[in-house]
């Protein structure tokens, strides 16, 4: 009745009404970006492509922080300093205190993701970051300083509030800056400039592991002082998100910001109808009922989204991701002494970086859905094939044939399930819901973080549950059951506007049939153009 109503009003309106100017120029955007090819695009919207990469490196930090917490736990320097003798002879933390400094950062990124969703969407993106850029500064102090583990705790959980900002912010306006063509790859960088995180970390440690001194452990904590500064440079003179601006009635904010985000001398591009498609799609959202709060996301069809949204990147946590995280503890625990453990975790980074431009050439071929779906089968089978070599006595061979499998595995993560997941849960929200959407997915994988940050130290602890590579039995299954709901419940939205998701989603169409159905909004449909979500759906 509602949407009867808001089609009766539109009606009423009188032929010179903005609306129907605007959903002609509309129209004329949403063909321009259904014809460019990924070359075209890129040379018509290459500012953005770069502005977007330079927002992105702010997610090179929770990489590399990530991975420097992980490490320590098999740095003998840091150890002695925060940890105590072990069983086993060498210096170690406690398990409880291992959980407890990976489970501070988890939870202050999901403080800081809560913020994000209230402050980007009223103070602007750029701003946002800034702040944090600055309160990043800040707190490496903290952890520089720390004098015992409880100082370190404290120094994670408030690294982890502006770390938690980056997670969705970059990710959010890569996607909103460039077009259809361009979008999975945009948004999968975030993924890239993650793993390049990792590999700096890795690098650096290797460099320093023979130091005997404080300096083995404060170098690393330092080294995040560096890129703060150039990033919050390069994000003061960035352009605001044009989506962002529309929702703010800025309309000639965001002609002014497209402007700086695209060649206006192409003919691929005319910002007056990119403002009017950004505008029509905006309308569409409100006359759907789509609010902007976080209850709003749990209401009517986008409570689909926010489901797909949420269990994307729940898979990333629960298919055994986690033990990544620990690469250089997991190689010394499976019995690699620690020069090459560090060359190991070195060597599995590197195959990051290598699967993230792999799944660049899959995305050309195959869409998001084959590539998530196909990347958690080989996952699963890969875990399995941990558990079962581990199961014998340990010797030397096992290790290595362990050690040799988390290669494979990272190769198979960072080209499918890794970077896709961030193509999939910026484009399933609605661009109203997006940024809070993308807040409750993220904050999602964290919860589950917190509980998988407490079990992966005890599954390697030789004093807790000792496990090793028999842990791979734990996340194989876990891996099965998240393939087996992205078999029925995501959707394929490759090389589909966020209008024409919109339109699908308020349909309700069926999981596979979003690569088919038609929406009226593309070249060579009717031409009678849709003026409010009730003709649309007629």
């Amino acid at each position: 009745m509602e949407i009867e109503k808001s089609a009766a009003v539109h009606d009423e309106a009188p032929p010179h009404a903005p609306g129907l100017v605007a959903s002609v120029e509309a129209q004329a955007a949403l063909n321009k970006e259904h014809s460019m090819t990924p070359l075209q695009a890129l040379k018509t919207y290459r500012k953005a492509v770069a502005w977007s990469i330079l927002m992105s490196c702010a997610i090179i930090m929770e990489g590399y922080d990530v991975v420097l917490i992980g490490s320590f736990f098999g740095y003998p320097e840091f150890n002695k300093k925060y940890g105590h003798l072990m069983s086993d002879g060498k210096y170690g933390l406690e398990a409880k205190w291992q959980a407890a400094m990976t489970n501070a950062m988890s939870c202050g990124q999901i403080i800081g993701l809560f913020l994000n969703g209230i402050v980007s969407e009223r103070f602007g993106y750029r701003r946002t970051l800034m702040i944090c850029l600055a309160a990043t500064v800040g707190f490496v102090f903290i952890l520089f300083f720390a004098p015992n583990v409880q100082v370190l705790v404290v120094g994670e959980l408030f690294m982890g509030i502006p770390l938690g900002v980056y997670q969705t912010l970059t990710v959010t306006y890569a996607s909103e800056v460039c077009p259809v063509s361009l979008r999975a790859y945009l948004t999968t960088y975030v993924n890239l400039c993650w793993v390049l995180g990792q590999l700096i970390a890795s690098g650096i440690l290797k460099g320093l592991q023979n130091r005997t001194d404080e300096w083995a452990y404060r170098i690393p904590f330092a080294i995040q002082w560096v890129w703060p500064v150039p990033i919050f440079i390069g994000v003061w003179l960035a352009p605001e998100s044009p989506w962002w601006l529309i929702r703010k009635d800025r309309q000639q904010d965001a002609i002014e910001s497209l402007k700086r985000l695209a060649d206006t001398s192409s003919p691929h591009f005319n910002p007056h109808d990119t403002v009017s498609m950004i505008q029509y799609t905006n309308a569409l959202e409100q006359q759907a009922e789509t609010g902007t709060s976080y209850i709003d996301c749990f209401r009517g069809v986008d409570l689909r989204r926010t489901e797909i949204a949420c269990c994307v990147w729940a898979a990333q946590s629960l298919c055994g991701s986690g033990l990544m995280g620990y690469s250089t503890v997991f190689y010394q625990r499976a019995g690699l002494d620690l020069s090459m453990s560090f060359t190991m975790s070195l060597i599995q980074y590197a195959i990051g970086v290598v699967g993230t431009f792999a799944s660049w050439a899959a995305m050309t071929y195959c869409g998001r859905r084959t590539l998530y779906v196909g990347g958690l089968s080989f996952l699963a089978c890969i875990l399995m094939a941990m558990g079962f070599i581990s199961i014998p006595v340990s010797s030397s061979a096992l290790s290595w044939a362990t050690g040799s499998l988390l290669l494979v595995y990272t190769f198979v993560y960072d080209s499918t399930v890794g970077p896709v997941c961030f193509s999939l849960v910026s484009e399933m929200p609605s661009t109203r819901l997006r940024t809070k959407t993308v807040v409750l997915a993220r904050n999602t994988y964290n919860i589950l973080n917190l509980v998988t940050g407490i079990i992966i130290p005890y599954m390697l602890n030789v004093d807790a549950w000792n496990w090793r590579g028999k842990s791979g039995f734990f996340w194989g299954a876990l891996c099965i059951l998240c393939l087996t709901w992205s078999f029925f419940r995501l959707p394929e939205p490759k090389g589909r506007s966020y209008a024409e998701l919109d339109i699908l989603f308020e349909r309700k169409v069926r999981t596979r049939q979003f690569t088919t159905a038609e929406t009226g909004l593309v070249e060579g449909a009717p031409q009678g153009k849709p003026e409010s979500m009730a003709q649309v759906l007629c």
